[in-house]
């Protein structure tokens, strides 16, 4: 789960990381409000999206007078940003952060991240800021600096100080520097987050470190342990086909093809997508239904796949283990019968009670394509949905 800057910079203040002034905006006027709060003369007016590089789209506007916060507020609440993150569906922007200016020295790109091949948490660093790190890693590879953090102990003084002195930080900085990276890392390790990033830090020309930019992303699976985090949740920035699947326990991510899957295994369902690739077609999702696919869940699967328009064909593969093939295919007709299937349905069912599963679907009378391989089910499904499509 992804939060917006301004939550991300209020958690990390929590923690000793230093922040600029600012206010959240819903309207162009509460915007002008805010700069009378936060004073001086210079403002930011930052759209809120869940993405990288708001800048490039022109989410990012520096303003000088009243007038001007006025009419960037006016632009950008309500706009479709996209960046190449977002995709070509991009995101709207529905709120805004009014931040004051600051003089900036220089910038530092700073982030906590899992190595999950090392299972630790990894600070990556570099004295470019400003640049994302993928740019980062192509143009400047020797500048990025890996300090890796051992689990047992947590991210010790010394190694703050090693990188405040890596980053060629003024000896007058290194304390700032210091609580700004344990707190960094406290934060990632309490609230069970698997990113935090903050680029850029930025050294004023006042000698002060400010957190100019905030991101942080939280492990889903840990979000009951913190229910202060997950009531942070903007599911307007997120794919409305994955926030209906989590609401019903499902596991789904929107692809972009035509061939809707629903699978049980997230390895099957892996497996699957590439067969379909390997066969000519496109998966339009990524779908587990989990191993206690029942008939509701099963119908449940259904409807979220069919919610996506772009689906022309249907590829329902199911390994039965500790579940029964003849319960899923109950769940299958079930489900057929209580929507108006407009496409193709192809069914491969294997494991427990294969037998009666498959006779289950041949008794219902429905017109469902069933297959005994991944290989023939997939092959099945491309063609269904060419004949079906005339693609």
């Amino acid at each position: 789960m992804d939060i917006h800057e301004y939550q991300a910079k209020e958690i990390l203040s929590k923690y000793g990381v230093p922040v600029g002034v600012g206010g959240l905006a819903y309207s162009p006027e509460q915007a002008v409000y805010r700069t009378t709060e936060i004073g001086g003369d210079v403002w930011v007016v930052k759209a809120q999206i869940h993405s990288g590089a708001r800048g490039k789209a022109g989410g990012i506007k520096v303003c000088k007078t009243e007038n001007e916060v006025y009419e960037a507020a006016n632009e950008l609440l309500g706009k479709k940003l996209v960046t190449h993150q977002t995709g070509e569906q991009g995101k709207i922007c529905n709120r805004l952060y009014i931040e004051a200016g600051c003089n900036i020295g220089r910038e530092i790109y700073l982030a906590f991240v899992l190595d999950r091949a090392k299972e630790q948490v990894t600070v990556v660093s570099s004295a470019e800021g400003g640049m994302e790190i993928e740019e980062l890693a192509v143009k400047k590879p020797e500048s990025i600096i890996k300090i890796p953090v051992e689990p047992a102990v947590g991210m010790q003084a010394f190694q703050a100080r090693e990188l405040a002195f890596a980053l060629g930080l003024d000896k007058s900085l290194v304390n700032q520097a210091v609580t700004t990276f344990l707190g960094c890392y406290r934060a990632m390790r309490d609230l069970d987050a698997n990113m935090v990033e903050i680029n850029p830090l930025v050294v004023t020309k006042e000698g002060h470190l400010l957190a100019v930019d905030a991101k942080m992303g939280f492990d889903d699976n840990a979000l009951f342990r913190h229910p202060e985090i997950s009531e942070l949740r903007d599911k307007s920035q997120e794919d409305p086909r994955e926030m209906r699947a989590a609401d019903r326990g499902l596991n789904y991510v929107g692809l972009t093809g035509n061939i809707g899957c629903i699978i049980n295994g997230a390895g099957l369902a892996m497996a699957t997508m590439d067969m379909i690739k390997h066969a000519g077609g496109e998966p339009a999702n990524f779908l587990d239904i989990g191993g206690g696919a029942s008939a509701d869940r099963t119908a449940k699967a259904f409807n979220l796949v069919l919610s996506d328009d772009n689906v022309e064909c249907i590829l329902v593969n199911i390994f039965a283990g500790i579940n029964r093939c003849d319960w899923i295919a109950e769940g299958v007709v079930q489900a057929v019968k209580s929507i108006d299937l407009k496409v193709p349905l192809i069914v491969r069912l294997s494991g427990t009670n294969v037998e009666a599963g498959r006779k289950i679907i041949k008794d219902s009378g429905l017109p469902i394509i069933t297959a005994e391989t991944l290989k023939e089910a997939a092959d099945k499904a491309v063609a269904a949905w060419k004949e079906a499509t005339g693609k």
